[in-house]
């Protein structure tokens, strides 16, 4: 695996709509001190979290609508990057573990089908004593032999928590909804058993799942959605995240970054200057707060295998965030920009290669998945 590159209408959706307009951008969310507590395990059992350490910056955290608890608005995803077989160099993701804590990182996302994603996160988190400090969002991906078999999801529910060290999680999703009829109810036992804190329902390819998405979001009973969100891809902000606020259901968002393509068509592009005014420092930050502005977004798990780039990444938490008229602004200057309306041609992770065991047809960045 190579290091990143440099990177430079309905009458119910307009009820939805107008539901978000009185909240205000921002009345989701709440500036606390760096240090801070309400997140992650131990702070779920009662106990203090630990003190993020050298932060100098207030953090941006939002609320989970069902329980108000406090999560920072970034968070980290591990799709590909944290796939790294272990005859394999793994210091630098490590790095990037230690500087996201650092940094006030607290959220992960993981996946059983993230290939070692999950051992790596699990194995890190060991070695920097985090193991029940962080905020793990993992996912099943299960069917079974027959209509109703759980075992399959038995199997793979208890390996995750051997993996990462865990006696429950805090949120556990349908990936990509895969048998959702089946598995949600059996997460309900679970969180019932309090096997884990939060459960929820997932999918990256919008608007073509947005439909069930949305359906699932009214009548799912449901902790969180995770969905696909980014200055290039908006389309959820006319009826999900509505639906979202409406019903106080959390929104982790991936693919803020567009899987690194929106950082191709800005390579070599200056930030507009009008960026000074909600704080930017460099590209990432543009992208995530145009995000996390969003009055019903919770966090976003962008990835990367950058050290440097999770503290660009985290950085979006400080200063001030883009009101409705910023953002308008903010599409408008993305819309300038040659290859922006080309987004969705480009191949996802332009110029990176992974080579870790997942291996997806079709996408180049993975061509060497799985071989030493």
């Amino acid at each position: 695996m190579n290091v990143e590159q440099s990177r430079s209408s309905s009458g119910r959706s307009l009820s939805r709509r107008t539901t978000l307009r009185l909240m205000g951008l921002g009345a989701a969310s709440a500036v606390i001190p760096a240090v801070m507590h309400g997140c992650g395990t131990r702070a779920a059992q009662g106990q203090a979290s630990s003190p993020v350490q050298n932060q100098a910056s207030d953090l941006l955290m939002k609320e989970i609508p069902r329980t108000n608890e406090r999560v920072p608005a970034i968070g980290m995803g591990t799709f590909l990057t944290f796939d790294v077989l272990e005859n394999q160099p793994r210091d630098t993701i490590q790095q990037v573990m230690g500087r996201f804590w650092e940094s006030g990182g607290r959220m992960i996302d993981v996946s059983p089908l993230y290939g070692m994603s999950e051992v790596n996160v699990g194995e890190f988190a060991k070695a920097l004593s985090l193991t029940n400090e962080l905020f793990i969002a993992n996912k099943i991906w299960a069917t079974g032999d027959y209509l109703g078999d759980r075992s399959h999801a038995q199997r793979q529910f208890e390996q995750s928590l051997q993996r990462l060290s865990r006696d429950r999680l805090d949120l556990l999703q349908v990936h990509s909804l895969v048998n959702v009829e089946m598995m949600l109810p059996l997460l309900k036992e679970w969180k019932q058993e309090n096997k884990v804190r939060y459960i929820g329902v997932t999918h990256h390819d919008l608007p073509l799942y947005a439909a069930p998405i949305e359906r699932w979001i009214d009548n799912g009973d449901l902790d969180f959605v995770q969905i696909r969100y980014s200055i290039f891809e908006r389309g959820v902000e006319d009826r999900i995240l509505p639906a979202a606020a409406e019903k106080g259901v959390a929104v982790l968002v991936n693919m803020p970054f567009e899987k690194a393509r929106l950082f191709d068509v800005v390579q070599g592009q200056l930030l507009p200057d009008f960026a000074r005014e909600i704080d930017c420092e460099n590209w990432a930050q543009f992208f995530l707060k145009y995000v996390i502005s969003h009055p019903a977004v919770t966090a976003a798990i962008p990835a990367t295998t950058n050290p440097d780039h999770v503290a660009e990444n985290l950085g979006a938490l400080r200063g001030s965030l883009p009101d409705n008229q910023m953002r308008t602004r903010m599409v408008q200057h993305m819309q300038s920009l040659p290859g922006f309306d080309r987004i969705a041609q480009m191949p996802w992770y332009p110029g990176k290669q992974f080579a870790g065991l997942v291996r997806l047809p079709g996408l180049a960045a993975t061509q060497n998945a799985g071989l030493s």
